[in-house]
């Protein structure tokens, strides 16, 4: 195992009874690397997570995390990482300073330290609120200082921002971001945020029916997609009609919800010469443009279909 490698996952495989939800997945995540991974519902992302977190072993394959298997678990190794999974679970009756108090008394830290990460990820006006009576996110905000009181090598987040508005979003982001470039930790989480995935992550593995399709920084993801620009603009700037005449090599999509309003986009791999034909015609307000995303990756990989 390479010196630098955080995680090192081969061909690891578990099965439910004949449904297969971790299928021969591999993967190495380096030291101080922020590691996403992607995927639908039932894609595999949580259980392979849990198995690399030693919550369960594999059917067959190998896991090291920080130079050791994951199981059986061990004092040691417990120091090191920090877990905050989907399921938020707390002590019973108390508030959300005397948890997150507890959990840093575990690892023997000063109740200062559980005070700072409250500040840190603004909770400190709920301090002394119980944590059955905090909002969803709220909850989710101490659940995620829980797992970073103690401030691991190693941090695994199962969806951290599910049931965060944009605003605590952004602020856990830096958060997240700051642990990994100041403080040298390694983050790997799961989330179903493309944009989040594409902003905080140095690489990510797409996932779908329990194995790993991509593993890649988002940037060349994207550029092996290869570039379709969504150029979008109000429907009464130009008649669906006209543009298909004009672009007759890109795609022409109307929404027009009455004759004065809707939008208008053209998906076309020449985005310069459709918005220079723009430019001459006077129709570039309210013009917006959109490159070629992760989701655009995504979706190409794993499909459009509706998934349980």
């Amino acid at each position: 195992m390479p010196m630098q490698a955080a995680i090192v996952a081969e061909d690891i495989r578990k099965a439910y009874g004949p449904t297969q939800a971790v299928d021969g997945v591999s993967l190495t995540v380096a030291r101080g690397e922020f590691f996403g991974i992607l995927g639908p519902n039932g894609a595999g992302k949580t259980t392979t997570l849990e198995i690399v977190e030693g919550l369960r072993r594999p059917d067959s394959g190998r896991v090291e995390v920080l130079g050791q298997p994951p199981t059986p678990r061990t004092r040691g190794m417990l120091r090191r990482i920090g877990v905050q999974i989907q399921g938020l679970t707390f002590f019973e009756r108390l508030t959300a300073r005397e948890q997150i108090r507890t959990f840093a008394a575990l690892y023997k830290l000063p109740a200062s330290r559980a005070d700072e990460v409250l500040e840190m990820l603004g909770l400190t006006d709920k301090a002394d609120t119980l944590t059955e009576r905090l909002s969803g996110g709220q909850a989710q905000r101490l659940s995620i200082g829980c797992a970073i009181v103690h401030a691991p090598e190693l941090l695994f987040l199962d969806e951290p921002t599910a049931g965060l508005d944009p605003q605590a979003r952004r602020n856990l982001w830096d958060v997240l971001r700051g642990l990994n470039e100041r403080d040298g930790c390694t983050v790997v989480l799961t989330t179903h945020y493309m944009d989040e995935a594409e902003e905080l992550c140095h690489r990510v593995a797409i996932m779908d029916t329990g194995r790993v399709l991509r593993a890649d920084p988002p940037a060349t993801l994207i550029r092996d997609l290869g570039g379709v620009t969504r150029i979008s603009m109000p429907a009464a700037a130009l008649a669906a009609e006209q543009a298909r005449k004009l672009f007759p090599e890109a795609v022409v999509d109307a929404e027009e919800e009455t004759p004065t309003t809707g939008t208008l986009t053209i998906r076309t791999t020449e985005p310069a010469a459709v918005l220079a034909e723009l430019a001459a015609r006077d129709a570039l307000r309210g013009l917006s443009v959109r490159g070629t995303t992760l989701e655009d990756v995504f979706l190409s990989l794993t499909g459009r279909e509706y998934r349980a």
